[in-house]
C-alpha cells in the first residue's frame, strides 16, 4: 500500500491492513492463550459462583483450550477464504498448536491426571513433525498440515478437555483415558503420514540433483577427451 510520506492513512486503509494481517493475528493470539491456561490449571484458579452457579477453574481451562482451538479453525478458514495464505501462517500455526497442546497437557501430568509417557509420546511427535519441516525449509520445501493432522489436533482438544473436567467430575475419566488412547494413535499415524511427506519431498529434490550432476558430467566429458 503506498502513500505519501506523512500522510495518515485512512479508515479504509487501516482495516484493509487488519484484514490481511487477521489470520496471522488470530494465530498469535492462540500463543497468547498458552501461558493464560498454564497459570488456571497449576493455581486452580479463579473458583468464582456466579447467581449460585459454580464456575470453578477446570471449567475456565476448558473454555480457554476451546477458544484457543476455535481461533485455530478460524485462522485457517480466513486465509483460505481471502486467499491470505501466507508462508508466515503455514509456519506460525502448528508452532501455536504445538506449544498449546504442550503446555496443557504437560499441566495435566504436573496435576496428575495423565500418564507421563502419554505425554512423552504426543509431545515427541510434535517435535519429530518440526524437525522434518526445519529439514525441509532448509531445503526451500514446506510440508503444508494434513488432514490428519487435524484430526490429531481435534482430538487432542476434545482429550484435553475432557481430562480437564476429572478434576471435579472423576466419573468423566473413562471419556479422557478413552480420548487420550485417540490421541496417542493418531500421533503416531500422523507422524508417519509426515514423514512420508517428508521423504517424498528430499527425494524428489535429490533426484533432482543427481540429474543436474549428471548433466554436467555428460557435458564436461567431451572436453575432457579433446584436452587429452
Amino acid at each position: 500500500m503506498n502513500r505519501t510520506h506523512g500522510s495518515c492513512p485512512t479508515v479504509a486503509e487501516v482495516l484493509a491492513e487488519i484484514n490481511m494481517n487477521l489470520p496471522n493475528s488470530l494465530t498469535t493470539l492462540r500463543i497468547f492463550f498458552v501461558p493464560l491456561l498454564v497459570v488456571v490449571l497449576l493455581t486452580r484458579q479463579p473458583n468464582w459462583d456466579v447467581k449460585g452457579f459454580p464456575i470453578h477453574f477446570e471449567v475456565w481451562g476448558v473454555l480457554i483450550l476451546l477458544v484457543a482451538a476455535a481461533t485455530d479453525v478460524m485462522d485457517g478458514y480466513i486465509a483460505r477464504k481471502r486467499r491470505e495464505i501466507t508462508t508466515l501462517g503455514i509456519l506460525l500455526d502448528p508452532i501455536a498448536d504445538k506449544l498449546l497442546i504442550s503446555a496443557a497437557f504437560i499441566s495435566l501430568v504436573e496435576m496428575g491426571l495423565v500418564p507421563a509417557w502419554m505425554v512423552v509420546i504426543i509431545i515427541g511427535r510434535e517435535f519429530v513433525v518440526m524437525g522434518l519441516r526445519d529439514i525441509a525449509s532448509s531445503e526451500g520445501l514446506i510440508i503444508p498440515a494434513s488432514a490428519l493432522g487435524k484430526t490429531k489436533m481435534i482430538l487432542q482438544v476434545l482429550a484435553g478437555c475432557a481430562v480437564i473436567l476429572t478434576a471435579k467430575h472423576p466419573a468423566l475419566k473413562p471419556l479422557g483415558i478413552t480420548l487420550l488412547w485417540l490421541v496417542v494413535v493418531s500421533a503416531i499415524a500422523s507422524a508417519v503420514h509426515y514423514f512420508q511427506m517428508f521423504w517424498s519431498q528430499i527425494n524428489f529434490r535429490v533426484q533432482q540433483r543427481r540429474r543436474g550432476v549428471a548433466i554436467v558430467e555428460q557435458q564436461e566429458k567431451p572436453q575432457d577427451v579433446l584436452t587429452r
